[in-house]
């Protein structure tokens, strides 16, 4: 009896510290194995047929996972439509140059046929940004998921996401409040291997004599951002769709688009990080998939949190 006792004490105290200790359920390797085993699979089935029809979307979704992140946590509430009453994150102006919401809408679908109600939009988008930058010859790394959707998106909550206009402490300051490390700045912002920028976040280090930027790229970037445009370049210019790390060697050399960029080695310590990684595409690769699964797990919404939506446009 007093053994029975014992067990049923025990089970009590291991309930009281879950309960103390605010223990949520967590995100997890293959957490669709069971519930929807081909889940993985389709999501990244369709995002190869996207990025046969537009080969730059990749960078967008990639893109797209961080500004999900940042703004409540990685909760799909970058992928809800405005409403009459309220302007959602996706039409804030720092989104409005957003593409692949209609992949991600396509995937959505597919899944609903095949397991209704079970898979995330928040967890379809981590899936597709990791299934991206294998497309551009990264390293594939396991997605935990598990995560849950949410029910707001407001625009006006992006603020907090970084311009390229930022410096090193202003960075630091940011993604430490998010639970991430320098490091972990440094090495995401190695994302910015793919993609385009638009000449009006960079234009001010043209015109405005930024001794920081090399002056013979400083000519060239002019003869694609003339006063007044608003054209697109490359974010690296001769990789743009490879996955590399040729970034940060490009910051070395002083010919980073962004001021966000360039200030990565503004400090000896950053400057050494970032030697590092651009001297070893192996250990830009590894420290990658590490930072984005931590970036991932970013105030999510799990267990009976959020919701599961049916549409990612939209709440239930």
């Amino acid at each position: 009896m007093a053994f029975v006792g014992g067990v049923v004490l025990l089970a009590f105290v291991v309930a009281l510290c879950l309960c103390a200790t605010g223990a949520e359920p967590q995100l997890e390797v293959g957490f669709y194995s069971y519930s929807c085993p081909a889940a993985e699979l389709l999501v990244k089935e369709e995002v190869e047929k996207a990025l046969q029809d537009d080969p730059g979307v990749g960078a967008d979704l990639l893109r797209m996972h961080f500004h999900d992140c940042f703004v409540r946590g990685c909760d799909g509430s970058i992928l809800l439509n405005s409403t009459k009453g309220n302007t959602a994150e996706k039409d804030a102006q720092i989104n409005t140059d957003l593409e692949g919401f209609d992949v991600i809408d396509t995937i959505k679908e597919k899944l609903e046929a095949a397991c209704k109600g079970v898979v995330s939009c928040a967890d379809i988008l981590a899936f597709a940004s990791r299934d991206s930058i294998v497309h551009y010859g990264g390293v594939p790394y396991k997605v935990p998921s598990g995560r849950r959707d949410g029910r707001v998106s407001i625009a006006a909550d992006t603020s907090i996401l970084p311009s390229p206009k930022l410096g090193l402490s202003e960075l630091t300051k940011l993604f430490i409040s998010k639970g991430l490390s320098q490091n972990d700045m440094i090495t995401l912002s190695g994302a910015h291997t793919v993609g385009i920028a638009h000449c009006d976040a960079f234009s001010n280090r043209l015109y405005n004599g930024d001794a920081t930027l090399d002056q013979n790229y400083a000519a060239y970037l002019k003869t694609q951002c003339p006063p007044g445009s608003n054209n697109t370049v490359s974010m690296d210019p001769k990789t743009p769709r490879k996955f590399d790390n040729l970034y940060y060697r490009l910051i070395l050399k002083n010919q980073a688009l962004f001021t966000s960029d360039q200030t990565l080695v503004s400090t000896q310590g950053t400057a050494t990080q970032v030697r590092r990684l651009a001297e070893s595409y192996k250990r830009f690769q590894k420290k990658f998939a590490d930072a984005i699964v931590k970036m991932g797990a970013i105030e999510v919404l799990t267990g009976s949190e959020g919701e599961i939506r049916a549409d990612c446009k939209v709440v239930n």
